[in-house]
């Protein structure tokens, strides 16, 4: 199975979708890597689910990604008396650090850090921005605040401070014990849910000592930024636009956006566009217009995937919100504009010769008669200049590596696979184009150029290039 578009589709396992069938059928349906949310489900629901994965990969004969998305430090105030309180503007509501259930007029907040980063005169966002208040008076463990907007209030909901950097640790217990977990079981990514700067993406990179790919989750305005030096520390990113929404104006998230898919594409890392991106298939079988407009601009802005989370994980339409996006990405992928605008912006290219090869070898498959290109790698990085160049020819990358193709799995016009080690260069060049043939990729006599590094199996540099075409499939 290979998929004919080049944009990926990432799915969010959850109650919906986390059966060994379901999960086959979403595979079928589209899905390339799949999202365990930490935030919800226990240990053995998310190794249950991995299992799963790894069933489906072995019979499709795919590799399929697995990302574990930690749940990052979540601000969430405390409980009240009756479960919920009215509101109105003016109102003044204490938050501090008492457990005893709150009444009207104050409310636990039990995390000592963020009162550290209140002053007067600052805003705080509750229940994604449906509560605003103004915090007119703060000291050691207390704030006093004046409600500007909002009507009422429950229990647990999610605080946000905007535009604050909070003394907190990149990783809570909760984390450190759900990574523990995730790498047991051997998940390909890991993700860092609200990151603040470089320094807690290396800290998450210690840690992991590359078991699995490591992603900085971009929903901080301090994380924007200091985003050069977050990216340094990633293997790819992601553009959160939930928790992004709320800390940012309505406005400011769509340049947030393609600031983020601009500046990773220049690096070469994977970046994913997230958060409501069908978000009315989660009740409905069909998608609101302006949903399928905003799949389709993340994909005419050339991001590597998009991804899909209440509407997989928790939605009455998991199959049809992953066929709808495959559709959505297919048709845009046909548009006459579309190449123009993959053409019209490349990656950075560093003055090595490994980019000045990958360049050779994207003008050089310019020509109608190229039909793919492959790429023999070992730890994946010939097959991610290749995909930063985003050419129109699918890349065949070939790795020894089950992790590294799983990886890969992610990558824009990527289709990796498990490939046995070179015996010299002809056997690389007639196993490459072989394969190309069989998967569908080049038609008989169609060219395919290939790029390796030698000596073969030693991470490195790709370093060589070769042209060959491909003979009949073999059939049975």
């Amino acid at each position: 199975m290979i998929r004919r578009r080049r944009a990926r589709i990432v799915a969010t396992l959850g109650p919906a979708s986390r059966a060994p069938e379901r999960v086959m059928a979403l595979a079928s349906a589209g899905v390339d890597v799949f999202r365990l949310n930490f935030s919800h489900g226990s240990h053995e629901d998310h190794g249950r689910a991995l299992e799963a994965i790894r069933a489906a990969e072995a019979k499709l004969d795919r590799p399929l990604g697995a990302l574990a998305d930690l749940q990052g430090p979540k601000f969430r105030i405390g409980v009240f008396a009756k479960g919920e309180i009215a509101l109105k503007a003016g109102q003044r509501l204490r938050l501090d650090l008492d457990p005893a259930p709150g009444d009207a007029r104050r409310v636990t907040l039990p995390h000592p850090e963020l009162f550290a980063a209140l002053s007067a005169g600052a805003t705080l966002l509750v229940d994604d921005g449906k509560v605003r208040l103004k915090v007119t008076r703060s000291g050691d463990g207390f704030a006093d605040t004046e409600v500007v907007a909002g009507t009422g209030l429950s229990d647990h909901k999610g605080v946000a401070l905007p535009g604050a950097l909070i003394p907190h640790p990149a990783l809570t217990d909760k984390d450190r014990k759900d990574l523990a977990y995730a790498l047991r079981i051997g998940v390909d990514w890991v993700a860092l849910s609200f990151v603040q700067r470089a320094a807690d993406m290396a800290e998450l990179r210690r840690i992991v000592r590359g078991r699995a790919a490591v992603l900085a989750k971009i929903e901080k305005p301090a994380a924007l930024e200091d985003l050069a030096a977050v990216l340094d520390q990633c293997d790819g990113v992601m553009v959160a636009r939930g928790d992004l929404g709320v800390e940012l104006d309505p406005e400011d998230v769509p340049v947030a956006q393609k600031t983020i898919v601009r500046a990773a594409r220049q690096r070469g890392l994977p970046v994913i566009i997230a958060t409501q991106m069908l978000d009315s298939m989660t009740e409905s079988p069909e998608p609101t217009r302006a949903e399928a407009s905003d799949v389709a601009n993340a994909v005419y802005e050339g991001a590597d995937a998009l991804m899909l989370s209440g509407e997989t994980a928790v939605g009455a339409y998991p199959l049809e919100a992953v066929a709808m996006m495959d559709r959505i990405i297919a048709r845009v992928e046909r548009d006459p504009r579309w190449p123009g605008l993959m053409d019209a912006e490349h990656g950075g290219v560093d003055d090595d010769d490994a980019d000045a090869l990958v360049a050779a070898a994207r003008r050089a498959a310019e020509s109608g008669s190229t039909a793919c290109l492959a790429a023999f790698t070992t730890t994946g990085m010939t097959a991610l200049r290749l995909a930063r160049e985003r050419p129109l020819q699918p890349v065949l990358a070939l790795t020894t590596s089950g992790a590294v193709a799983r990886r890969l799995s992610l990558v824009w016009g990527v289709e990796p696979r498990l490939a046995e080690q070179p015996k010299g260069l002809d056997h690389l060049t007639k196993g490459a184009a072989l394969l190309a043939a069989n998967l569908g990729l080049a038609p008989p006599n169609g060219r395919v150029l290939i790029l390796a590094g030698t000596p073969f199996g030693s991470p490195g540099a790709a370093n060589l290039l070769r042209l060959a075409h491909a003979p009949p499939p073999e059939r049975g």
